[in-house]
């Protein structure tokens, strides 16, 4: 919502909004941003919403009954869902870019913003997650009146049907938001009204849909018509080649693990589609500062731990994250907060069945407890009995609280080993980080 509300002001419309964690003081800086850019902050009390307003757009995020939502019923505005409005910019694109998949498309959308910006191309570029080191709440670039749209398109609410992308990607597809079946159908959608589509096969459920389709497919088979060799996956750096009609494209990506390859893939296919040439693609991607927790490291301390804060909040992502921060280091403490009492009903039978397979027998992994945002939900699960799914074979603890997180992790934690803290939503997971980093450094180990 932040950078599409950036991207709505700088097209000169005047916009207002509101977040409940704005009301509560939290996401100051994010709230900073949005005043600079002369974007009005209300409360989220209704009070605000009058006749004047011409469109409501609205979150899926934030339940039909709040009060703004209400208001805006009752004054018969038109209620736009984020998702549409995207979809209305990208289709309007000169030429719009749609950049899908389960995993990795903040990823991706951050390196095309990085190199479209390195190649001077004025792309307007709408992505979840900031540039690191450039703030909060989103990646926004405000491009040219003529320039490319390139946008993050999120399958969350079934609305990927509504794009009609010059250029659409389907990066990979598995089961998150949704059962598998109904995603399929979803994305397959997306493939057919885009007008040319680029496709990991690497990924065999995506793949499934380039057999069908005339697309450009990209990943680490030998079919592939853009084909991805990996030469190393870390710890620091994930390097490989990108080989194109003929043509090989070095890959050297500041930030670990193979998914980090087929996500640099995929951006480097996009700019060159937008006529990016291939040396100032590798060239800027061999600077990207990374993406806001995405495997963010915040830290090493005087132990020689290395502290992460990465977003992954599904099954494909956790594994990611763990088998990415297991390289290079021998023992991975890790500790994770489903973001919300409905992901983690959905998540549960996955993540009993992946954190036993994925996690070493000297690894340490616990549940934060979930996340809860405000409004009206359902709470019959908790992160204890998820803990309690994994059984004696998994080292898993328990933590009610940050405090208790920090605590925990500093009873695990020895020197050289890698702190991992996952989940998503919750915006004061940063500052958790940081804390566990203060922590670590501040007190001598006893291990």
């Amino acid at each position: 919502m932040n950078p599409l509300a950036l991207v709505m002001r700088a097209r000169g419309h005047e916009v207002q909004g509101s977040d409940r964690s704005f009301d509560r003081g939290e996401n100051a800086a994010v709230e900073a941003s949005l005043r600079r850019a002369g974007i009005v902050i209300a409360p989220q009390d209704g009070t605000a919403v009058t006749p004047e307003i011409d469109r409501f757009v609205f979150s899926a995020a934030v339940e039909a009954d709040t009060p703004e939502m209400r208001a805006a019923r009752a004054l018969g505005i038109e209620r736009v869902a984020r998702p549409a409005l995207l979809a209305e910019i990208v289709n309007d694109g000169r030429p719009g870019v749609a950049v899908a998949g389960t995993s990795g498309k903040s990823t991706i959308t951050g390196m095309l913003a990085w190199i479209m910006r390195d190649a001077g191309a004025g792309a307007t570029v709408i992505g979840g997650a900031a540039l690191v080191g450039e703030g909060s709440g989103g990646c926004f670039a405000a491009g040219s009146a003529d320039g490319p749209v390139i946008a993050e398109a999120c399958e969350s609410d079934g609305t990927l049907v509504g794009y009609r992308a010059a250029i659409g990607v389907v990066h990979n597809i598995s089961r998150d938001h949704d059962e598998i079946d109904a995603l399929r159908l979803q994305f397959a959608a997306f493939a057919d009204y885009s007008e040319r589509v680029l496709i990991n096969v690497g990924c065999p459920e995506a793949a499934a849909l380039a057999r069908s389709r005339k697309a450009l497919t990209y990943g680490t088979v030998a079919d592939a018509d853009a084909v991805l060799t990996v030469i190393a996956r870390g710890p620091d750096r994930a390097v490989g080649t990108l080989r194109l009609a003929g043509r090989e494209i070095a890959l050297d990506v500041p930030q670990p693990g193979v998914h980090n390859l087929e996500n640099a893939a995929a951006a480097a296919l996009v700019a060159i589609e937008l006529g990016v040439p291939p040396t100032v693609v590798a060239s800027a991607l061999s600077r990207f500062p990374g993406v806001a927790r995405r495997f963010e490291v915040v830290g090493i301390t005087s132990n020689g731990i290395r502290v992460v804060d990465d977003y992954a909040h599904n099954a494909e992502k956790l594994r990611a994250a763990i088998t990415t921060a297991q390289t290079g280091s021998s023992r991975v403490v890790a500790l994770f907060q489903p973001h919300g009492f409905g992901p983690a009903r959905f998540l549960r039978p996955e993540l009993r069945e992946l954190l036993p397979r994925v996690l070493r027998a000297q690894d340490r992994f616990a549940y934060l407890e979930v996340f809860y945002a405000g409004g009206t939900v359902t709470k019959d699960v908790s992160s204890r009995m998820l803990a309690d799914d994994l059984g004696p074979n998994v080292h898993c603890g328990y933590a009610p609280d940050h405090a208790a997180a920090v605590e925990w992790i500093r009873g695990e934690a020895r020197a050289g080993d890698t702190v991992l803290v996952m989940g998503a939503r919750d915006p004061s997971l940063p500052r958790l980080t940081r804390a566990v980093l203060d922590a670590l450094d501040s007190i001598p180990l006893a291990h």
